[in-house]
């Protein structure tokens, strides 16, 4: 993993779902380095979004790797549902999780990258015993479930402090943020430590255009 590199997920829980396909196909293009995609059930985020069907349609117009992030009850019970509809990896909170080493390997053992998430009150200490078997690391820097959130500046030393952690444990991890991530605290998180940021409404909801959105977001970010 190269922290001199930052990567780009454009989220589409901001996108306009009438144009999905032609606004992930113009991420693609943008350069973007996967697909974010929001799974929430109205349980354990209070909002709903999507399903496999959505990642099965994305799989057929992007060569993007689709990152499942499953802000759900259970999770357990719908990863091999994701992982035929076409999902490249997943990302599983350390909250409500009832075994968090068993879902990290029932994700490995299915050949996906597995990442877990800490909500902005959870401190970095719990992950201690899961990074080394781990891909990545999602720091949520707004509460999960909706889009368009400001972010919360008070999650900044918590990413300095993973990715320590992340230096001291395992290397070639990603530390990624999500939530209120645009030109003006992209510089920020990148500062901290972050090398992957999930975008929503910077890239999809600026009326400048998705490619012309992700230009100013990587600038701002390097």
């Amino acid at each position: 993993m190269d922290k001199g590199i930052v990567k780009l997920a454009p989220s589409i829980l901001s996108a306009d779902f009438a144009y999905l396909g032609k606004q992930v196909g113009e991420a693609e293009e943008a350069g973007a380095d996967r697909i974010h995609v929001d799974v929430m059930d109205g349980h354990f985020v209070p909002n709903i979004s999507i399903g496999a069907p959505i990642v099965q349609s994305l799989r057929k117009v992007t060569r993007l790797p689709l990152e499942t992030h499953l802000m759900i009850s259970d999770p357990d019970f719908f990863l091999d549902e994701f992982t035929e509809a076409g999902s490249g990896s997943f990302l599983v909170h350390w909250e409500g999780n009832n075994n968090l080493h068993r879902t990290v390997q029932r994700i490995k053992a299915l050949g996906k990258r597995v990442g877990v998430v800490i909500n902005p009150a959870t401190p970095a200490a719990v992950l201690e015993e899961i990074l080394q078997d781990v891909d990545q690391v999602l720091v949520m820097t707004v509460n999960p479930g909706f889009g368009h959130q400001r972010f919360i500046h008070t999650t900044l030393p918590k990413i300095r402090r993973v990715r320590q952690m992340i230096d001291e444990i395992k290397r070639d991890c990603d530390l990624e943020v999500d939530g209120g991530i645009d030109v003006t605290t992209a510089p920020l998180v990148v500062d901290a430590g972050a090398n992957v940021l999930v975008a929503g409404s910077a890239i999809f909801g600026e009326g400048e255009g998705v490619i012309a959105a992700m230009n100013r977001l990587r600038a701002a970010a390097n």
